[in-house]
């Protein structure tokens, strides 16, 4: 079964989370709970919350802790009587839908000096990071949490960077991910070849359908030149053949554990 994406209604802006170029919020939604929300009008846009999308639901299938992701829907009047003109453009730019990540309150930043998460779990971590292309789970910025015990993932927006340059998807999808030797979990991951064989018993073609399957028409409208369903089946053919290839990328990351580099 397709993934279940439940739809909320932005009802207040509560406050900015000035972390990075996009200008994510904390708003409260129609049912009450808190949401970390971003915008499709802000930095990359829209191709930002569909690797959001992406990321997030791959993570969930693969067992990994996340938050529930929403689709946020936002007034054309919300947000006119905020005082901040930067906010105030950003929010006019966002009306219709955009992308909610429930609140995790109590939440603290993860800290690699204080915190070693078991191998296996790294390992599948690392694993997700180097399928999705994801350049942004480093020393810097871990994009982890530590919520009630647990290592929760967030932010998977830098993922997916081959749809900045959509014509040589192809090519970029069996590309190792060099990259992968900044990865803040990477020291742990030990049992990078497991988590790969345990990966690919849950994650195929058929639910990299489905998932993708959940991208609005109205986050493609604007962004790509092809229709909702060419671009769909564009994500969907990329992740299948990056699945399928993951020899490649799992091997990579295991020299840049062992070598350093």
């Amino acid at each position: 079964m397709q993934p279940d994406i439940r739809t909320v209604i932005v009802t207040r802006y509560v406050t900015p989370l000035r972390e990075g170029g996009s200008l994510p919020a904390i708003v409260e939604a129609d049912d009450g709970f808190l949401y970390v929300l971003k915008f499709r009008g802000a930095g990359q846009g829209v191709k930002a919350l569909i690797a959001e999308l992406i990321g997030a639901e791959i993570a969930r299938l693969l067992g990994l802790k996340m938050p529930e992701i929403v689709f946020a829907e936002l007034n054309e009047a919300y947000g006119r009587a905020e005082g901040d003109e930067e906010i105030q453009d950003l929010l006019k730019f966002s009306t219709g839908l955009n992308l909610g990540m429930h609140y995790l309150s109590g939440a603290v930043t993860y800290d690699p000096a204080v915190m070693k998460p078991d191998a296996l779990l790294a390992s599948k971590i690392v694993w997700l990071d180097a399928f999705l292309m994801n350049v942004d789970r480093t020393a810097r910025n871990t994009n982890l949490l530590l919520w009630n015990r647990e290592l929760w993932l967030i932010d998977h927006g830098a993922a997916l960077y081959f749809h900045h340059n959509w014509e040589n998807w192809k090519e970029q999808s069996t590309r190792p991910f060099a990259q992968i030797k900044d990865h803040v979990l990477l020291a742990q991951a030990s049992r990078l070849e497991e988590a790969d064989e345990a990966i690919k018993k849950v994650l195929n073609e058929t639910v990299i359908n489905e998932i993708v399957g959940l991208i609005p028409d109205s986050w493609v409208e604007g962004a790509f030149q092809e229709s909702a369903e060419t671009v769909r089946k564009t994500y969907a053919e990329f992740l299948t053949i990056r699945l399928a290839s993951s020899e490649t990328f799992v091997k990579q990351a295991i020299h840049a554990r062992v070598s350093g580099i």
